[in-house]
């Protein structure tokens, strides 16, 4: 209603628009009528005179006179410019003016434009003051609240434990006065942490969802401003909306957190008074400011708890931390049947397909689902199939396929094929319960030649031993390269996997304490130290280099089969599991 009626009153201003209009296009054609006036020889003029015609003669500057005759009508002549006829018209008893008459006729719209033009002029000015109203505090913070929206903890699937973390939480928002009654103070501030597209957000919404209460939700970076003390005034207004809404109970969410909540330094030139730190000081006095009796709950999310400010963490602030982590198989399949839910879905085989997604985020899965039933809806198939999702499962991973591929040369292609099938081979002898799925040579959209798939097992860690392995198996396709083809014939496509490989290597010596350079020594900390980092580099590379031996030892052991695999390959373009497993490797 309030829209209509905003509507209407932005489309008043049309009626003085109109009018002006109307008015001018009426002056404009009144003003030639009276350019073409009736026109007299002057000595028709003098005649006239003589017979006492005249009413009335209007002389100006003009080149022309007017004159009016007694009947009413008006003519023009020459203007003689004489310096005795006033003299003469006047001795003649006829009247003389020096201003042309004032046409009736041009009064009216004349008025009528004025006026238009005064309405304009203040209907533009009201609705400026009205908008420099909106717009002049820089202060105001846009968040809107969502009430009695139908999402609840069914609507989240896995992330089982952390839903279990904050039941306690939904039950407080229902019965604050029950916890008082024990005396037990609820967390005031439950802080979600983990990886992108884990459900942060999500899950967030569902305990608002559950609770039935308002639910104010905005970014970090809605804080941020280049203005001192516009973000501390946001922090108010956002906290000041929860306290004052009906129910009197709320969950505020505010996403990216470490926008807002680094840690601070002291570093900065200001004393540590800039606009981050006093937005801040700003949040953390809220949350200490809190009543337990409200039932306001603050809940934030970052994918990054290490760089937040220990003030922010402490009890009596976000005293309640949830790591919300990738799904497990389990909670996989419960995500992939939850997006699958309102769609027609054929035989699909949803624990093969929760085994191929492993590492996937909540969202990342959501994508695949989606992307599938968009290849499905282009073919016009009645049901998404398992030849949707595989299509769709290689869309996220490596981009599209090119359709043309007439440019690929039979050696570039032969070079790609040995070099994927090195992939494969070595992480069928080094990992051989890492289920390989797919193995092609069709270049993508990314700018990929070729890539192999295979399916990680679900670990809660990764050992020394099995980063090791992840080293040779990147590895793989260089040392296939360089067995075939010689070490001067190597490619540049070996690229990302040095890059994936030498991060491995680096994180084991610096980060995990597996190498010997540092010992149990983490690296991050010794930046703070001017260290020397040779010896690193040295170790680094001679983890590299040890790994890449063992892996050509492997391609160098069954050529036979890197032969025979990448031969297929070069025929089919694309290989299965399926495929992988008539050849009948049997790894050591």
């Amino acid at each position: 209603m309030k829209n209509i009626i905003k509507n209407i009153k932005n489309k008043f201003i049309l009626i003085p628009i109109f009018t002006f209009i109307l008015s001018l296009s009426f002056l404009i054609f009144i003003s030639y009528k009276n350019n073409s006036m009736d026109y007299k020889s002057y000595t028709l003029f003098q005649k006239d005179l003589l017979d006492k015609r005249i009413s009335t003669v209007y002389i100006t500057d003009n080149p022309k006179i007017r004159i009016k005759l007694k009947d009413g009508s008006i003519y023009e002549t020459d203007n003689p410019r004489t310096p005795n006829i006033k003299q003469t018209l006047l001795e003649n008893n006829i009247l003389v003016s020096e201003d042309y008459p004032a046409n009736s006729k041009q009064i009216y719209p004349g008025t009528l434009m004025l006026l238009s033009v005064i309405s304009i002029i203040f209907m533009a000015v009201k609705n400026s003051e009205k908008v420099s109203k909106k717009t002049l505090p820089i202060d105001s913070l846009e968040t809107t609240v969502v009430k009695d929206f139908n999402y609840t903890f069914e609507n989240v699937a896995g992330n089982e434990e952390a839903k279990e973390s904050v039941k306690d939480v939904v039950d407080f928002l229902k019965n604050p006065e029950k916890y008082t009654s024990y005396g037990a103070r609820m967390p005031k501030g439950i802080m979600l942490y983990g990886q992108p597209g884990t459900g942060k957000t999500l899950l967030a919404k569902a305990v608002a969802g559950e609770a039935n209460v308002p639910f104010y939700a905005v970014s970090g970076s809605d804080f941020i401003q280049i203005y001192v003390g516009v973000g501390a005034s946001r922090i108010r207004q956002l906290f000041k909306k929860a306290r004052n809404n009906s129910t009197g109970k709320a969950v505020i969410f505010i996403d990216e957190i470490d926008a807002i909540g680094k840690k601070r330094d002291g570093s900065n030139s200001s004393g540590g008074s800039d606009e981050r730190d006093q937005t801040l000081n700003a949040l953390l006095t809220e949350m200490s400011g809190f009543n337990e009796k409200k039932g306001i709950v603050v809940i934030a999310a970052t994918n990054r708890l290490d760089m937040l400010d220990p003030a922010l963490l402490r009890p009596g602030r976000f005293d309640r931390h949830i790591e919300i982590t990738l799904p497990d198989i389990s909670s996989r399949k419960k995500i992939i049947a939850l997006h699958l839910n309102n769609k027609p879905v054929g035989n699909l085989n949803l624990h093969e397909w929760a085994q191929k997604t492993s590492y996937f985020s909540g969202a990342k899965i959501e994508n695949l689902v989606n992307e599938a039933a968009i290849i499905a809806c282009k073919e016009n198939s009645r049901a998404i199939e398992d030849t949707h999702m595989d299509r769709a499962f290689s869309i996220i991973l490596a981009g599209y396929e090119k359709k043309n591929r007439d440019y690929i040369k039979d050696t570039d292609k032969k070079i790609t094929a040995y070099h994927e099938v090195g992939h494969a081979l070595v992480s069928l002898k080094v990992l051989p319960n890492e289920k390989i799925s797919k193995v092609t040579i069709i270049p993508s959209t990314n700018g990929v030649g070729g890539y192999t798939l295979s399916i990680p097992e679900d670990k809660l860690y990764e050992n020394k031993d099995y980063l090791k392995k992840r080293i040779m198996i990147l590895l793989g396709g260089r040392a296939a390269e360089e067995v075939i083809f010689g070490s001067n014939y190597i490619t540049t496509g070996a690229h990302n996997d040095l890059q994936r490989s030498t991060h491995i290597a680096f994180n084991m010596i610096t980060q995990y304490g597996m190498g010997e350079t540092l010992g149990l020594l983490n690296m991050q900390e010794l930046m703070k130290l001017n260290i020397n980092q040779d010896k690193i580099i040295e170790e680094c590379k001679k983890l590299i280099d040890s790994m890449y031996y063992h892996t050509k030892n492997i391609i160098i052991e069954n050529r036979p089969y890197l032969k025979k695999i990448t031969e297929l390959l070069i025929e089919k373009e694309t290989l299965y599991a399926k495929d992988l497993d008539n050849l009948k490797l049997i790894s050591k």
